[in-house]
């Protein structure tokens, strides 16, 4: 059995109202050291209650957010005749835009300019050299804090796909159809599965587990497979790379009570 702290809460707002009064203070902190915090951040339902909990605090106590920088996980691409692209910021699915508009404009929101979390603070890895982006991660210091989530049928984590081996580090992945199909739920503006991209640029298991510390956020019933999974295990187990959580040196799991509920009770 798992060696990893577990803290359950009652719902999934009690889970962002728990994470964000302490990234705020690691941000504060390190702008008290002069030292820029580097958040390692996922997209999607998962971490949303994280981030309105994180705007909402900052909108009664304002605080200097300049400090930040988002090492987001993954990003959609798109073929075309020189390779791999990102898909279009201005689809509502794409996780430049969800960094954008969901994270950056909400945390920034109550704050003056000068406060702002700035947009050249917000990191992709770049298809054309995936590789760059562990150099960038560990030239910088290494992520100081990295949200992780996992899917719920298959516990892909980013864009790993079970079958993910533990070095393996930023690259582009043909993205499974379980991993297709929880992004058509997370976001139903693709329309049909065919619409969702066949293929990802995601930091690999090597990426998330060199973090500094970690939390995997499971909520909802939906995830109660996952949870059990993860729970169940001591080390990072390649059929289910939500697990990479174990290997990480400090870490702790953070679920609700629907998520914790056994398998087939309400």
């Amino acid at each position: 059995m798992s060696t990893t702290p577990t803290r359950e809460l009652p719902t999934a707002e009690a889970i962002g109202e728990y994470l964000a009064p302490r990234l705020l203070q690691r941000i504060e902190s390190a702008r008290l050291s002069r030292k820029r915090f580097h958040l390692g951040c996922p997209t999607g339902r998962t971490p949303r209650p994280i981030y309105a909990a994180m705007a909402r605090l900052l909108s009664e106590k304002p605080q200097d957010v300049s400090p930040l920088v988002l090492v987001m996980m993954d990003e959609y691409l798109v073929p075309t005749e020189s390779g791999f692209e990102y898909a279009a910021a201005e689809n509502s699915w794409s996780c430049h835009h969800f960094a954008h508009v969901e994270i950056a404009d909400r945390l920034n929101e109550s704050l003056p300019s000068k406060q702002h979390l700035q947009g050249e603070s917000i990191w992709f890895p770049d298809p054309r050299k995936p590789e760059a982006y562990d150099r960038r991660i560990a030239e910088a210091g290494g992520i100081d804090f990295f949200i992780l989530a996992s899917g719920a049928s298959d516990g892909h984590v980013a864009f790993n796909p079970p079958g993910s081996a533990r070095n393996t580090r930023t690259r582009i992945i043909a993205l499974s159809e379980e991993t297709r199909r929880d992004n058509l739920q997370t976001f139903p503006t693709f329309g049909t599965l065919a619409e969702v991209p066949s293929h990802g640029i995601s930091v690999g298991i090597d990426t998330i587990a060199s973090a500094k510390e970690a939390v995997m956020v499971v909520w909802g019933a939906a995830k109660r497979l996952t949870l059990d999974r993860i729970r169940s295990a001591e080390r990072y187990e390649p059929d289910w790379p939500a697990t990479v959580i174990h290997e990480v040196k400090t870490r702790e799991i953070l679920c609700d009570v629907a998520s914790s509920a056994p398998q087939g009770r309400p």
